[in-house]
């Protein structure tokens, strides 16, 4: 009998601890099936709107985009505090910063930055400063290189922010172009020109969402219907060619002029480059270390690809992991940097050594932005944004074909709005496009995608939440909110343009008609628009 209590009591332990795995597996599974209340419906995007808000009306970046967080996780918990806590960290900070596509995106940030503050202490940016104001004499012309520039920098939007910022801000500085102006022509020279740029991170990103095969095929046919891209690349040349702006961007603009090219009291980065000028240095301390970023980030994204495995170039660019090759691509256009300096004997190696964590703190605003806008995502997400968006659009997919690009493309500007993504839109609206339009419409399939892409990019480049945007405040060293606030009328009215050019191209079918139809709108509406500023 004693033996047998002895047995009891050593079951006890053994029982309880099945018991509490048991549980434990079934309060997993219960919380993996877990659907919020509020999931697939409208309340899923009020939380990337309530952190918009705020950010326009308190100007303050960060607070606001915590509260849109907060407001994420309380629906999502159902008002719960232990819920919303763990939410929040679990479902948004840590999830966010351990998904390896960000953490790269974040690496090549941290490496972009240490290269910037190597061209600069090395002297090539002024080099290249002082070249370019022997052959830049004007201030539209400094405009104008900037957007040739942009336009150079095709590979992806990260890199032609920052690349872009740093090259040219001295240049525009010199000729008084406020940096409103600049993150403007920096951002609207970033994702507008990646989307229809065949061979682009976008591109692949695109390309990946369509079946068969033919996503590069199917891109490259949606060029011309991508009227957003195209006719904000109109804008920006006949606002630079006839001097003219409009809106808040007008008072930034009158205010550079007069000497202040940064306009309200925040200058977060106005001593960023305090540093004495490193007399060794000369343009090709710029222009090689740019180049050979270029190279070794195309050759990265084709490693990921599979190019040196055996694939051909467009199925390797198609089938890239743009987060991976950037990574590995600026990682050894820093070595090749570093090297240059070395041999050239223009820096010590202590002195490289030293560019790296003020190349990381150049850009620790940038990356807390950014985490807070993909924790924002991620709330937006785990509410059901896409599947509420999903529902809209096949509610709209009835007798209006003729207008469902141009309804196609409001929707992609507010889910890219609200959730400050392009590539998600793109991964939410493609799918469904190509589920309405199948096989009846082969022309309006072309177009609807354009629409999506437009969309998106729209979206992105209004949105104060969107990466492509945070990276543009950072490349031009502004102000985020002056960023925002200047560029939204500029983008909305190529927004408006571009709902009318897709009403015509679903009637009539043909980018020979609708976008000159858009262009000469946009040129006409801008006339208009700085005659009635002036007034």
């Amino acid at each position: 009998m004693r033996n047998f209590k002895k047995h009891v009591w050593k079951a006890i332990p053994m029982i309880l601890v099945l018991v509490m795995m048991m549980s434990m597996t079934a309060f997993a599974a219960e919380e993996a099936e877990y659907v919020p209340s509020m999931y697939a419906t409208f309340w899923s995007l009020v939380p990337p709107l309530v952190a918009i808000a705020l950010a326009l009306i308190t100007k303050e970046v960060y607070s606001s985009l915590f509260v849109g967080i907060l407001v994420g996780a309380l629906f999502y918990s159902g008002f719960s505090f232990e819920g919303t806590v763990m939410h929040i960290f679990n479902g948004g900070f840590i999830a966010v910063l351990t998904d390896n596509y960000n953490m790269g995106i974040l690496i090549f940030l941290v490496i972009l930055g240490a290269m910037v503050c190597l061209m600069n202490r090395a002297g090539g940016s002024a080099a290249f400063g002082a070249w370019a104001s022997k052959h830049i004499k004007t201030r539209v012309g400094a405009q104008l290189a900037t957007i040739a520039l942009g336009v150079l920098i095709f590979i992806d939007d990260y890199f032609n922010c920052l690349t872009v910022g740093s090259v040219m801000r001295p240049v525009t500085d010199k000729h008084n172009v406020s940096r409103a102006k600049l993150s403007y022509l920096i951002d609207a020279t970033a994702a507008p020109i990646c989307i229809i740029a065949p061979i682009s991170s976008w591109a692949a990103a695109v390309s990946s969402y369509v079946e068969d095969g033919k996503g590069l095929e199917v891109f490259i046919k949606a060029i011309p219907y991508n009227f957003y891209a195209i006719l904000t690349i109109v804008m920006m040349i006949v606002l630079v060619v006839m001097k003219k702006d409009y809106g808040p961007m007008k008072k930034h603009e009158l205010n550079a002029l007069a000497g202040d090219i940064y306009t309200t009291e925040d200058r977060p980065y106005e001593n960023a480059n305090s540093e004495q000028i490193n007399p060794k240095g000369k343009v090709m301390d710029l222009v090689i270390p740019i180049v050979s970023l270029i190279v070794c980030c195309v050759i990265g994204m084709l490693y990921t690809g599979g190019f040196f495995s055996g694939e051909d170039f467009v199925t390797a660019f198609s089938n890239c992991d743009a987060s991976v090759g950037l990574a590995l691509g600026s990682f050894f256009g820093l070595i090749i940097t570093i090297i240059l300096y070395l041999v050239r004997k223009v820096m010590t190696f202590s002195d490289c050594m030293g560019c790296i964590p003020d190349g990381f703190k150049a850009m620790v605003p940038a990356i807390l932005i950014l985490t807070f806008a993909w924790s924002l995502k991620a709330m937006t997400d785990s509410l059901g944004a896409k599947a509420f968006v999903e529902a809209s659009v096949e509610s709209f997919a009835g007798g209006l074909m003729g207008f469902l690009p141009a309804i196609i493309f409001v929707i992609g500007c507010v889910i890219a709005f609200a959730t400050g993504t392009s590539w998600g839109t793109f991964g939410i609206l493609i799918p469904i496009v190509i589920a309405v339009f199948g096989e009846t419409s082969p022309e309006l399939t072309i177009i609807g995608i354009s629409a999506c892409m437009a969309g998106a990019v729209c979206g992105d480049h209004c949105s104060p939440i969107s990466d492509t945007t945070i990276m543009a405040s950072a490349g031009g060293q502004c102000n985020h909110v002056n960023h925002v606030s200047t560029q939204l009328p500029y983008a909305i009215t190529v927004a408006v343009v571009s709902f009318v050019t897709y009403i015509v191209a679903g009637f009539t079918k043909s980018a020979w008609i609708s976008l000159p139809v858009g262009a000469v709108l946009l040129i006409a509406t801008l006339f208009v628009l700085t005659r009635k500023s002036n007034e």
